[in-house]
C-alpha cells in the first residue's frame, strides 16, 4: 500500500443515474417518484437550441416545487464550448433552492475545465450565502477527456462522481460505429471459425475506474442507447460492475430497475462475504493472516474485497 492512502468515494447510493430533458413538464414528478438513485434534469443533449432558456427556467421551478425525498439530484448543464453553460450556472446557483446537490459538467476534456466551472461556482455562493456547496459530476467524452482522466478526476474536491459517455467519446475517436455501448458487430475475435465479441469501451472505462478509485470519486457506466435490449443492458451493466464501476445510466423508465438489480449486492454474495470476514476474524484470533473458505484460499486483501460488498449492501439498505 503507498504512503499515500487511496481516499474513499462519497457514501451514497448510485445505482442508477435516471435522465430527462428539463424541457418537458411531465417527467420531474414521475422521475421523482421512481427507484433510480440519482436524478439528472438535462439542459444539454436533449433540449433544443431554441429551448435551452426555457428548460433552464423549468429545471429551476422543478427543484423547488417537487419532493425529490433522499435522491441526489442534479442537473445537466451545457458544454463549454457553448454559449449557454455559464448562464445555467448562474441561474441555477442563483434562483435554484439548496435542493439541488450537483451539476452535472458533460464533455470535459481537461482539469481547467472545472477549474472554470469551479471558480464561478465558487463566486456564486459567496456572493449569495449558499450554506450547501455544489458538487460536480463529470462526463468523459472525448480523446482529450480520456487522455487527462487522472488530471479530471483530481481537480477540485467538489468532484463525486465521473461517467463515460460512449457515443460522444466514439465520434471523438473516430471509432466505426454508431452503437451508445454495448459490444459492436465489428469488433470481434474468430476461434474455431467462431465470432467472440469483445467490449470496444472495455478500456475507457477501466481508466476511468483507476483514476477515480485514486482520487474518491464514484466511477459510473454510461448510456445504453438500445433500450428495447433488456439483456444487453444487463450484460453492459455486469460488466461494468465486474470492473469496478458503481452504476449506469438510465435513459428510459425500463431501465431503472435492470440497474438496480445489477448495482445491488444479492443476498448470497452479502452472505458470503460476511462469512469471509468471520472466517478471517477467527484466523487472527489464532495468529494466522490468510485461512481456507470454500476450499480458497483468503487472505487480507480478501477482507478488503468483503468489505466492499458489506459496506455497499448496508448503505443501500439504510437509504
Amino acid at each position: 500500500m503507498s504512503f499515500r492512502i487511496q481516499p474513499t468515494a462519497p457514501a451514497r447510493p448510485n445505482r442508477c443515474q435516471l435522465f430527462g430533458p428539463a424541457s418537458n413538464t411531465k417527467l420531474p414528478p414521475k422521475m421523482a417518484t421512481s427507484a433510480a438513485d440519482v436524478i439528472n434534469l438535462d439542459l444539454e443533449d436533449s433540449v433544443a437550441p431554441t429551448d435551452k432558456d426555457m428548460a433552464r427556467k423549468m429545471a429551476i421551478e422543478a427543484i423547488g416545487d417537487i419532493d425529490w425525498g433522499n435522491k441526489t439530484l442534479s442537473v445537466r448543464i451545457n458544454g463549454l464550448d457553448t454559449p449557454y453553460w455559464y448562464r445555467d450556472v448562474v441561474d441555477l446557483l442563483e434562483q435554484a433552492s439548496e435542493r439541488l446537490d450537483q451539476i452535472m459538467i458533460p464533455k470535459v476534456g481537461c482539469a481547467e475545465d472545472l477549474y472554470a466551472v469551479d471558480a464561478l461556482v465558487t463566486a456564486i455562493e459567496r456572493a449569495k450565502g449558499r450554506t450547501k456547496p455544489i458538487k460536480f459530476e463529470v462526463i468523459i467524452e472525448s480523446a482529450a477527456g480520456i487522455a487527462h482522466v487522472e488530471q479530471i478526476a483530481a481537480a477540485t474536491p467538489r468532484l463525486e462522481a465521473m461517467s463515460l459517455g460512449a457515443a460522444d467519446f466514439a465520434a471523438s475517436m473516430g471509432m466505426a460505429t454508431t452503437g451508445i455501448g454495448g459490444t459492436q458487430e465489428n469488433y470481434y475475435m474468430l476461434h474455431e471459425g467462431q465470432k467472440h465479441w469483445s467490449d470496444p469501451w472495455h478500456w475507457a472505462q477501466t481508466a476511468i475506474v483507476a483514476a477515480c478509485r485514486t482520487h474518491g470519486v464514484l466511477p459510473v457506466d454510461g448510456p445504453f442507447g438500445d433500450f428495447s435490449d433488456d439483456e444487453g443492458f444487463r450484460a453492459q451493466a455486469l460488466r461494468s460492475a465486474t470492473l469496478g464501476m458503481v452504476g449506469k445510466w438510465a435513459i428510459h423508465p425500463k431501465q431503472i430497475a435492470l440497474a438496480n438489480e445489477v448495482f445491488t449486492p444479492t443476498e448470497a454474495a452479502v452472505t458470503e462475504a460476511r462469512e469471509i470476514l468471520a472466517a478471517m476474524e477467527e484466523a487472527k484470533a489464532r495468529g494466522e493472516g490468510a485461512t481456507t473458505y470454500k476450499g480458497k484460499l483468503i487472505d487480507i486483501a480478501s477482507i478488503k474485497q468483503a468489505e466492499v460488498i458489506v459496506r455497499q449492501s448496508e448503505m443501500i439498505a439504510a437509504s
